[in-house]
């Protein structure tokens, strides 16, 4: 595969986890507290790209399974856990109510159909069960998935294409959504859930550590700070643990 074809795939699917730091253990414990007592039934992962969450959760769950779009990506994350499918977000290939809990992480965006997704992702959760879901900010001052200018794919965290207006910012990043408050809350509008948590995060910033370990460690000090202030509106990721009523 060519490198262009490989920037364009990272543009329309994403790149997932390909190593295990920092950004990935906090975003793990996050996922395990979410999903509490869930962990004793079944889990889904709902995108799971090459399979590092998977593998870290099997050893947590009782059962574990993972969809995945790309079909390269889910055979190598069926050498990492052992209950993956090639299958899209918007058809999940089971049962209604199969799982207790089901995580979404950076995965929405980049699906044709988010309202179909959310709503597949509901009708196989239990009553009671949880969507442990991330999705990118629309208030960070980075578009990280990069931008096509002149029918040409730039890889790269792009400044300030975010604060554009909507029909502007899709033009330029049209292989990625991104999400305010009040866009998630239309997502999910009508159907039985209650929300139980709602926030927004910053990102640990490990390619900046390796790089200049102590000024990276003090910017990710200061923006994980910001969490627990009002310019959380500024982080990467929201983070919204979602539960299904019966």
């Amino acid at each position: 595969m060519s490198r262009e074809r490989n920037l364009d795939k990272a543009a329309w699917c994403g790149e997932p986890s390909y190593v295990w730091r920092a950004g990935q253990e906090r975003r793990l414990q996050m996922i395990v507290q979410a999903a509490g007592e869930r962990l004793q039934g079944r889990l889904l992962e709902n995108g799971c790209g090459v399979g590092m969450y998977l593998q870290h959760l099997a050893e947590r769950a009782s059962f574990v399974a993972g969809i995945e779009f790309d079909l390269p990506r889910a055979i190598e994350a069926g050498q990492r856990a052992r209950h993956v499918a090639n299958a899209a977000g918007e058809h999940l290939p089971f049962p209604d109510q199969t799982f207790d809990a089901i995580l979404s992480h950076e995965v929405l965006e980049h699906v044709r159909d988010d309202q179909r997704t959310t709503q597949e992702m509901l009708r196989v959760l239990r009553p009671g069960g949880r969507v442990i879901l991330f999705v990118p900010n629309r208030g960070y001052p980075f578009e990280t998935h990069g931008i096509y200018w002149r029918g040409r794919y730039h890889f790269g965290n792009i400044p300030l294409v975010n604060y554009l207006p909507r029909s502007w910012r899709d033009r330029l990043a049209p292989h990625v959504r991104v999400y305010a408050h009040r866009d998630l809350e239309k997502l999910f509008a009508g159907l039985p859930v209650k929300f139980i948590q709602r926030t927004v995060l910053f990102g640990a910033y490990d390619n900046i550590i390796a790089r200049a370990p102590r000024f990276g460690r003090l910017l990710r000090g200061i923006l994980q700070f910001l969490e627990r202030t009002p310019l959380r509106f500024l982080g990467l990721s929201h983070f919204w643990v979602v539960e299904k009523l019966s």
